[in-house]
């Protein structure tokens, strides 16, 4: 049943690719940002547990595998067959102590062994596979992740709390330098040690930001909303009276 759907879904995309005006001209490129886009609004609908909206992502976003899938065949690269195929040989390779004779003893056994593999299958890195164009404090955690699985990394959370203070340090020498360039380098490092301090903790910091934007965007409209019913805007409001309504939004939460 579901190969079939699959294959009903192959068949409309094959159809839109030769009679619809808007899809015959799409490329990689011109819709590679709606492939991220997609990407994210899964994780939003991860985040709100609105399953419904999930089922729609999902299948948004399996568009866009089929429509990349679709644009490559024609273009003799490969097809979808191909896509799935790769996949399912890179999971079995990937996964020795469930399809072969190899031994774990729990998750971190086989998240090492899964960075063995990847070296072994050609990469001359043990930090290649993050994409460049993640947002930037993902990227670092995944890039710390990786070190990590080969035995570069901190033993205890106390010497990366240790970090993180040594960088605000460093922040406020490089301030009273006022030295531009020294004072971004050292906003990242205070970044990345922070970013790490969170993976000490397991915390996903990606995950941590997106919901304290989210929170500051709620309490920033409470904060509108409670000023425009008095009659005014927010360039007519002093911060006293706006600080009043972010307290007050904090306390109705």
């Amino acid at each position: 049943m579901t190969g079939e759907k699959f294959e009903n879904l192959m068949k409309i995309m094959h159809r839109l690719r030769k009679e619809c005006p808007w899809d015959k001209e799409q490329t990689h490129d011109s819709i590679k940002s709606a492939t991220i886009e997609e990407a994210y609004e899964v994780v939003e609908a991860i985040d709100n547990k609105d399953f419904a909206e999930l089922k729609t992502e999902l299948g948004d976003l399996l568009l866009h595998i089929v429509f990349h899938s679709v644009i490559a065949e024609e273009e003799n690269h490969f097809n979808i067959d191909d896509v799935i195929e790769a996949i399912s040989e890179k999971l079995i390779r990937r996964h020795p102590h469930i399809f072969g004779e190899v031994k774990v003893n729990g998750s971190e056994d086989i998240e090492r062994n899964w960075e063995k593999i990847k070296l072994q299958e050609g990469r001359e890195s043990v930090l290649e596979g993050v994409p460049k164009h993640l947002p930037q404090i993902q990227r670092a955690y995944r890039l710390q992740q990786k070190a990590s699985k080969i035995g570069f990394d901190w033993e205890k959370k106390e010497e990366v709390w240790k970090k993180v203070n040594e960088e605000i340090n460093e922040l406020k020498e490089s301030e009273k330098l006022n030295d531009k360039e020294k004072i971004e380098e050292e906003i990242g490092d205070l970044f990345f040690a922070l970013v790490n301090y969170s993976r000490f903790l397991k915390v996903n910091p990606e995950d941590a930001l997106r919901k304290t934007n989210n929170k500051f965007i709620r309490r920033f409209k409470y904060l509108e909303n409670k000023i425009r019913e008095e009659g005014k805007s927010l360039e007519d409001s002093t911060l006293e009276e706006m600080d009043k309504y972010w307290e007050e939004s904090k306390k109705d939460e």
